[in-house]
């Protein structure tokens, strides 16, 4: 094509005889060269223009008749518009091979100059379908909860790695492969550079290995105080969104390396579980009066359970002799509180009886003794959650003196001010 063109620019230097006259030729060369540069700038233009519009369309139609959803990420990551810049840019490679004919050096570095733009042109094309690719399984219901940015971001350092020695090698004329021999004399330097990205990688694929964590799970990490849902989950960083809407970042290794708590398996089970403890005072510990047990016989809770439990704990006394004796089974006023809690909680709608519930007694402290509610709750929704376990505890605070019993409160300033009194 070049020599047509040149042979038919020629044409026009012959005289009637048809000679051709070099002297005139050689000095409108440089004339001709920018004519025909102008010339190629404008093909050019109109090339680009219409490749893109042509490009545009046609995947816009595609994307429009097709079924799956991934080449509509690739037409809102903008692909197939930069895609349509390598036609135009091949193109000007041969219009600058005609433009420059009287001028090899220029050309020279002219066709670098496009091969550079090229290689980086179809670089930002693959990026951008991996964004796309990315964006296709992470709304895929498979791999929703998948930390997959990871690997797509690691896919992108490789591609890059891969293109920045192509450019390389197209600016110094050298192979590929001999670069790669200087990378390996730097590979210290390299792992220093990137140790936080080889490092999250690592961790990123045994988090997926695993099943440590996934997105929208809720965690609580301590040392980076955490306590939230993972919103993203990248080769370097996991984004947790606390609860008071702030967001901790943390090192994608540091879920390998240190402790955490994934509530995941709370979700997932059939409750949430409540443990608090009630401070009793010890002193306000004893044998359960007359008063109280017939007081209690009337409830509907604890009201059978007494009956049957009388005529056993006095079958039992009478015989081995211990109607009179101090070591006689007898009540007392928090067994009998603990009986009570316990039926309370096994006949409320709220609670999970299914699951674990106890009502237990802890070490005594100076605080008194601990009397521990265990149990599960059928609402895992926090707020529902903290209203259960707010609704229990007011009611076991309202009614512990009706089994004659006290809770256990520091002394405040008004115990003092009545002292004094």
């Amino acid at each position: 094509m070049q020599k047509e063109v040149i042979i038919w620019i020629q044409s026009f230097y012959k005289n009637a005889n048809g000679v051709f006259k070099q002297e005139a030729f050689d000095n409108d060369t440089p004339w001709i060269s920018l004519l025909l540069i102008a010339i190629s700038a404008i093909l050019f233009v109109i090339l680009w223009y219409l490749s893109r519009i042509v490009m545009r369309v046609s995947a816009q139609a595609l994307a429009a008749r097709s079924k799956t959803m991934l080449d509509d990420y690739l037409v809102s990551k903008k692909v197939f518009s930069s895609l349509a810049h390598i036609v135009p840019l091949s193109a000007l490679y041969s219009f600058l091979s005609i433009s420059l004919f009287a001028y090899p050096s220029i050309f020279e570095i002219a066709s670098k100059l496009i091969d550079v733009v090229i290689i980086i042109t179809v670089w930002v094309t693959v990026n951008r379908t991996i964004s796309a690719i990315n964006m296709f399984f992470a709304e895929h219901e498979n791999f929703r909860d998948k930390p997959i940015d990871s690997y797509f971001q690691i896919f992108k350092i490789f591609m890059g790695i891969v293109f920045f020695l192509l450019i390389l090698s197209e600016i110094t004329g050298q192979s590929p492969a001999s670069f790669l021999a200087y990378f390996g004399a730097f590979s210290a330097v390299i792992l220093l550079v990137f140790k936080d990205t080889i490092l999250g990688f690592v961790g990123s694929i045994q988090l997926s290995a695993n099943d440590m964590i996934r997105k929208g799970d809720w965690i609580t990490m301590e040392r980076y105080g955490a306590d939230g849902n993972i919103e993203e989950i990248n080769l370097t960083t996991v984004k947790v969104r606390n609860f008071d809407r702030t967001i901790t970042t943390i090192p994608t290794y540091s879920f390998i390396s240190d402790s955490f708590n994934n509530w995941r398996g709370m979700e997932e089970s059939e409750g949430r579980r409540i443990k608090r403890s009630m401070f009793i005072e010890a002193d306000s510990i004893c044998t359960a009066s007359d008063s109280l047990i017939m007081r209690l016989k009337e409830s509907q809770l604890l009201g059978l359970f007494l009956q049957k439990e009388i005529e056993r704990i006095d079958q039992y006394n009478q015989q081995h002799g211990l109607d009179k004796q101090p070591n006689r089974r007898k009540f007392t006023n928090i067994g009998l509180f603990r009986r009570y809690i316990e039926f309370y909680l096994k006949n409320h709608a709220g609670v999970n009886s299914k699951m674990t519930l106890m009502v237990r007694q802890l070490q005594p402290t100076d605080k008194g003794l601990p009397l521990e509610i265990y149990c599960f709750s059928h609402s895992k929704v926090w707020e529902e959650y903290e209203l259960l376990m707010a609704d229990l505890f007011d009611h076991f605070f309202s009614v512990i003196h009706e089994f004659e019993l006290h809770t256990f409160e520091s002394p405040s300033g008004n115990d003092i001010q009545k002292l004094k009194s």
